[in-house]
């Protein structure tokens, strides 16, 4: 098992000009309207592709939180296999993996489906929302951060 080079809540202490530069990217998306509940999925997808625990985990929670399916969260890793997807998750979840697998490029395909699914400002912003789940990804593989903790359920009182 990997031992945590640093956490989370480091990265806020040390560099906070940083955490919230990056913050301040992955909100966008969201202001723009765009669909909260697929950008969790697009966050799960590369956080599953980039290997950061940290952030798989805290994007599983925070989709939960927002309603998403347990079947989608747990059949993102296999999208294309798994027909519960509607038409924009599986073009914002194929752009996601164009911008993550960067060695390969972003192909024809798949910016013509992107295009097809979003405007060109939705797109923008989609884009923007990889581009800071990946960033995230880079800090929380690279200092292994400590995946969150699933808060206990408390009973009725």
């Amino acid at each position: 098992m990997s031992q945590a080079r640093s956490e989370y809540e480091d990265l806020k202490k040390i560099a906070p000009d940083v955490y919230d530069a990056v913050f301040a990217l992955g909100q966008l998306a969201g202001r723009a309207r765009l669909d909260k509940q697929m950008l969790e999925l697009i966050k799960l997808r590369a956080s599953q592709i980039n290997g950061c625990a940290f952030c798989l985990q805290f994007h599983v929670l925070q989709s939960e939180r927002l309603g998403l399916s347990v079947d989608k969260i747990n059949l993102v890793a296999v999208w294309r296999e798994a027909p519960i997807f509607p038409r924009r998750e599986p073009a914002a979840l194929a752009w996601t993996e164009a911008l993550t697998y960067l060695p390969n490029g972003v192909g024809d395909e798949v910016y013509a489906e992107a295009r097809r699914e979003f405007s060109e400002q939705e797109l923008i912003y989609l884009t923007s929302a990889v581009a800071s789940i990946n960033t995230w990804n880079r800090f929380g593989a690279a200092y292994r951060w400590t995946p969150p903790a699933r808060q206990p359920v408390r009973a009725a009182s």
